[in-house]
Formats: structure tokens, sequence, C-alpha cells
């Protein structure tokens, strides 16, 4: 095992709480664990099992990269970001506090909560299969066909947790790999294509990618459309003006908010976040955060 120690500093008023729920809404922690102030994740990053091990103080996470082989310089700047994105550290919301300053819908709910910070995953290729497997079901059947995913195609770390696979661990499952487990055809097969696709080289997954280039890259992709584009921009590559307008708890958080007894649809919601622009994604992660 080869292991590195870092700190990086958090900003003022960093709601760790917040970052915590969220890893720890697998509640069997087959690849993250939250145990208080500490998180724990597995990943497979350049073939390599790495745990992501990181307790949380008032001023700087303290992070721990285990590697259960070389940890050379690429494995290391992979990791490195990985950090940055399950610490949910690439989108400052501090813009769109200031934004929303006075509005009457999103005012009150940055007043109850600010400093919001929404957590992208530990790599562009994880968000994009999370948003795959998320597609048209509830969370915790997402999240147990996330487990099966994970544990097909995934590694177990030395420590026990598995790691989130990575393209080429992916494309080597059969298609009855996945739909013998409860995945639907359509959804399997579009795992299956795009790890494929990146393994070949037909699409790339860079997190400097422009977004514009990378959603219209994904958009060509069967199997795709502009929910899993937007949710992958969001988690993938910390986009900051994502339109969850397909989302069905972004629309009843708002039918809520606006005192309605429905969920408006897709083409109104649209509408409506696009007042925001370009700060949509963070107008997502307040609506989610208003359903709890």
């Amino acid at each position: 095992m080869t292991t590195q120690a870092l700190s990086i500093a958090l900003p003022d008023n960093y709601r760790s709480a917040d970052v915590l729920a969220f890893h720890a809404r697998d509640a069997e922690g087959l690849a993250e664990q939250v145990d208080g102030e500490r998180l724990r994740k597995a990943v497979l990053l350049g073939g390599v099992p790495v745990l992501l091990d990181v307790t949380l103080t008032a001023q700087a996470a303290q992070c721990r990269i285990d590697a259960d082989g070389e940890l050379d310089a690429a494995t290391l700047a992979l990791a490195h970001e990985a950090l940055r994105s399950i610490l949910a550290l690439r989108i400052d919301p501090a813009p769109f506090d200031a934004f929303v300053a006075g509005d009457p819908v999103f005012g009150p709910l940055v007043a109850r909560r600010p400093g919001l910070r929404v957590v992208q995953s530990a790599s562009v290729f994880e968000a994009l299969t999370w948003a795959i497997i998320g597609q048209q079901i509830n969370l915790p059947f997402a999240i147990s066909l996330r487990r099966t995913f994970i544990r097909q195609a995934g590694r177990a770390h030395s420590s026990a947790l598995w790691c989130y696979p990575e393209a080429v661990d992916v494309a080597r499952l059969d298609l009855e790999d996945l739909t013998s487990r409860k995945f639907s055809r359509a959804k399997a097969e579009t795992l299956l294509r795009v790890a494929r696709m990146v393994v070949e080289g037909d699409l790339q997954l860079a997190q400097d990618d422009d977004p514009a280039h990378a959603a219209a890259a994904l958009l060509a992709i069967k199997g795709i459309g502009p929910w899993t584009v937007n949710y992958t921009l969001l988690r993938g590559y910390g986009y900051a003006d994502c339109s969850l307008d397909g989302d069905v708890a972004i629309r009843s958080a708002l039918g809520r908010l606006l005192g309605e007894t429905g969920k408006p649809d897709g083409a109104r919601t649209q509408a409506w976040l696009g007042q925001y622009k370009p700060h949509r994604t963070m107008a997502a992660g307040y609506l989610w955060a208003s359903l709890s």
C-alpha cells in the first residue's frame, strides 16, 4: 500500500453535515462510509484501488490517500481532483447567494441554509453512470442498483470497501450481468455503451472539458437525454448552470414553494429556472434541500 496525506483548507461556514449526509445515503456503506466527521470512499483510479479517507474539522479536511498499488503522479492527480469533488469544492455558493438576495423564493431558503454546497462525484464517469442508473426510478431503488453495479464491475480495496469502477471495468461486463440483477435492458445497454465508447476513445470525459461540448457529445448517445446530461454536468463537471427542469423532485419542490397543489411541467419549470442563469445548479441544490 502507498499512502499520502494532505490537508485541504475549507471555506468559512463550510456545511460539513450536508456533505457527510450526501455520502451516507447508502445505508449499507458498500463504497462509502461516514462515521461522525470522517468520510471514507473507495474508487478505482487508473486501475488502482484507492481509498480516500477524510476527517473534517472546522478549518480543514485532513485527507489520506491509500492506494493498493503504485501511487504515481497521474493517480495522485486524479485522487486530488476526486477529493475536491466529493468535498463539494468545485462550485462556490457565494455568487448565487448574492444573486438571490431579496428573492422571494430563494432568499428565505438561503437564509435558512447559507453556504449550501452541491456535492460532485469522484469522477465524471461515476457521475454519468450514476445518472444513467437513476433514470426514471426512485432514489432507494437507484441506490440498490448502484450497489449491484459496483459489485459487478468494481473491486474491493484492502480496507474492505468496494471501489467504484472505471469504464474499462464496466466494458468487460455482459448484458446479462446487469439484466439478471434488476437492471432494465435499456439501462444496462446504455451503461455498457458509454463504457465501451470511453474505452475505445469515442467518448472523452475530461473534467476540464467545455460543458457545451460535453453536453453535445452525451446527447448524441442513444439512451441519454437532457436530464441525464444536466445531472452529469452537475455531479461530474461541477458546472454551475445546469437546468434540472426534468427532475421530478425539482418540480415537486417548485410547486410546493409556489404554493401550488401539483407539479409544474418541464417546460414551465425550465422557463422559471431560466431567471436564475447562470446559477441554476445552486437553484437546483436549494430546491432539493427544501424537500428535506
